[in-house]
């Protein structure tokens, strides 16, 4: 997308388009991404420009939880006033935002700081419906660190697909943004996983699998993932110090949660 012509009415964005938690090309000072697993959509700037998201897919430009009763058919709002982009609810059930934060209906709006912010609202028998936002700073770019500080992308890790589905379900509160996170115990990452493919994984399983992960990351130099550098009692820092790397290197990013939808759930043999 060339920000310099940036759709004056706005893009739509494919259900392929990568997270945005990996950024956004060189766009609009101010322009906003929105993405959700359907789809999204772009648009620059403009006073009293309003983007909207819900249910109802015809009369949206952003089509989130399309199969769940739960999600309003007009969920909530992103509009530009002031210079900066705010969020609104109009559903009937909040929208959590990173911290735990709640936005509930009709309560003031609150503002998107640049960069990207990701926001969940909840469905029927726990579902929780990600809605992905990217405001672009005020370059036009991503956010840039302090003066003379280097940049470098992160280093991302290769996983195979058997232990990506347990570490997305291992580190499911992570990808929430929930405050505090803790990693989920094995014997309940495993009655997950074996909701989505039954009889295929024990809590063993799910160690060894995680286990592996740790190693081989700690053999190419991430710290803290051995007993030896943490120390005792290790409780549940060596699983913490992981699922954190794997998030920091965006290995992990929330949309990795539609892996543990019943129809796009992937098992290892």
């Amino acid at each position: 997308m060339d920000g310099s012509t940036l759709f004056a009415d706005g893009q739509h964005l494919s259900s392929s388009h990568d997270s945005l938690a990996f950024g956004v090309p060189r766009s609009a000072p101010g322009a906003i991404y929105a993405l959700a697993i359907g789809g999204g959509f772009a648009v620059g700037p403009r006073e009293g420009r309003t983007v909207v998201f819900g249910r109802n897919k015809p009369e949206v430009h952003i089509c989130i939880g399309e199969d769940d009763r739960r999600v309003s058919r007009q969920h909530g709002l992103l509009t530009c006033q002031d210079g900066r982009w705010w969020v609104s609810n109009t559903g009937r059930l909040p929208i959590r935002l990173p911290g735990s934060q709640w936005l509930f209906s009709n309560e003031e709006s609150l503002p998107l700081a640049a960069g990207y912010t990701p926001l969940f609202v909840p469905g029927t028998r726990g579902r929780e419906h990600l809605l992905e936002l990217y405001v672009a700073g005020d370059d036009g770019s991503r956010p840039a660190p302090r003066p003379g500080d280097p940049t470098e992308p992160p280093r991302t890790w290769r996983l195979e697909a058997d232990e990506r589905l347990v570490l997305v379900a291992l580190g499911q509160r992570y990808l929430l943004h929930e405050a505090d996170p803790q990693p989920m115990g094995r014997q309940q990452v495993a009655g997950q996983l074996n909701e989505l493919a039954p009889g295929t994984w024990t809590a063993r399983k799910v160690e060894h699998t995680v286990t592996a992960v740790r190693a081989r990351l700690s053999r190419s130099g991430v710290a803290g993932l051995t007993r030896e550098e943490v120390g005792e009692p290790v409780g549940n820092k060596l699983n913490d110090n992981l699922l954190r790397e794997l998030l920091l290197s965006t290995t992990l990013v929330p949309p990795d949660l539609r892996l543990l939808e019943p129809d796009d759930a992937e098992t290892g043999s």
